[in-house]
């Protein structure tokens, strides 16, 4: 089953991506950076049609969508092979993020914008007890779905055992870790980002090499998922900087 995706950066980003898109509605009277859409839509000979604003305030299901709403297939999964892909393609280490239970799209959407721009290899989710691509993901990632592989999975513990025995080292952010500014998040790497509400369990937990925290000083003791992540990710890329430039 299909579904859309809206927003004219959303949009733009899967025509350039190449993704497979059924057909575009376009705003009657819609100007600006449609044009550039209706141009990429042509070349990939996408099907264009025109709406007006309730039609398309209906299909997206938000009065956000900027004048496009898309209708695309069902997201397509990525596989362990693609995050190693894109990790030789990026001329790095593999790094990737895995999401333990996080059932916001609108987090998941962050943290997939984040980890594309971050230089992240991939994310992995589980099928179970968590949220999938969906057109809020897809709109709050900001088009990142387009480039960042996604891989689903059927149990985390065994496939972080797998990038275990590849020679990743995992690590956890949670509480009462080492400051991740102090840790080593060089080389093959996992970084584990839990719930909203639950963080992460402790089968996955107990798979994890160290644990990372970052120091909190207010009055409040936690940070949401997709800004704790985002903390991480670039303090993964800052290390991976350091390195390069000796």
């Amino acid at each position: 089953m299909g579904s859309t995706i809206y927003g004219r950066n959303p949009v733009t980003e899967a025509l350039r991506a190449g993704r497979k898109l059924d057909r575009i509605l376009i705003q009657d009277g819609a100007t600006g950076a449609v044009g550039k859409i209706k141009v990429l839509a042509k070349e990939a000979g996408i099907p264009l049609d025109y709406a007006d604003k309730k039609r398309l305030d209906a299909l997206a299901g938000t009065g956000a969508h900027q004048g496009v709403v898309a209708f695309v297939p069902a997201y397509d999964y990525g596989e362990m092979e693609d995050i190693f892909a894109k990790a030789k393609e990026m001329g790095e280490d593999p790094f990737v993020v895995i999401l333990d239970g996080v059932e916001d799209p609108h987090n998941l959407g962050a943290i997939m914008r984040t980890a594309e721009c971050a230089g992240a290899s991939g994310v992995i989710i589980p099928k179970r007890g968590a949220v999938g691509i969906t057109d809020v993901v897809a709109k709050t990632s900001a088009g990142a779905v387009e480039y960042l592989p996604c891989v689903r999975v059927t149990n985390l513990v065994r496939t972080m055992e797998e990038l275990k025995d590849a020679g990743f080292w995992i690590a956890a952010c949670d509480m009462d870790g080492e400051t991740y500014s102090k840790a080593n998040l060089t080389g093959k790497l996992a970084v584990v980002i839990g719930s909203e509400g639950k963080g992460i369990s402790r089968l996955v937990k107990e798979k994890c090499d160290f644990v990372v925290s970052m120091p909190m000083k207010g009055k409040i003791n936690s940070l949401n998922a997709s800004n704790a992540a985002a903390v991480i990710m670039y303090e993964v890329r800052r290390q991976r900087e350091a390195l390069t430039n000796g």
